[in-house]
């Protein structure tokens, strides 16, 4: 399976955009691993060939729980439950939230990002906590 050149070119934009000096993204099918060399010279960026699986015994080992769809950070930030301190959160576990509805903040470089679900469903589980850094891809919360 070939890599996406585009979906390369926009990790390679968050790599120099967010000052970071590697990305590494893995989906099971295929890896992707940007690196940039901070030493006076810029290094070319690497691209790791996507890995094939090959079947081999391994021990039995249980199945994570499907938790439903994930929804996961747009950039590298912040993560913000509620528009401020004293208000509200945007979702509660359990919560039924729609396409657009927005789920959360996440603050990069002073602006404050509202975070839309991308699909409908009830909110199952969130996976960080408020004031808490986030990473690029990272998952934020799963919808059910």
């Amino acid at each position: 399976m070939k890599p996406d050149i585009e979906y390369i070119e926009k990790l390679a934009r968050v790599l120099a955009d967010n000052s970071l000096t590697e990305i590494s993204i893995e989906d099971g099918e295929q890896a992707v691993t940007l690196r940039k060399e901070v030493i006076g010279v810029p290094a070319p960026i690497a691209v790791q060939a996507p890995v094939t699986q090959t079947p081999s015994v391994q021990p039995a080992v249980s199945e994570p729980i499907k938790k439903g769809r994930s929804l996961t950070s747009p950039m590298v930030g912040t993560f913000y439950s509620a528009p401020s301190p004293d208000a509200e959160p945007f979702v509660k576990i359990g919560q039924m939230v729609k396409e657009g509805d927005v789920v959360c903040i996440v603050e990069a470089m002073k602006l404050m990002n509202e975070i839309e679900s991308e699909f409908a469903g009830k909110i199952v589980e969130i996976c960080v906590s408020d004031g808490q850094p986030v990473e690029f891809g990272q998952v934020l919360m799963y919808v059910e």
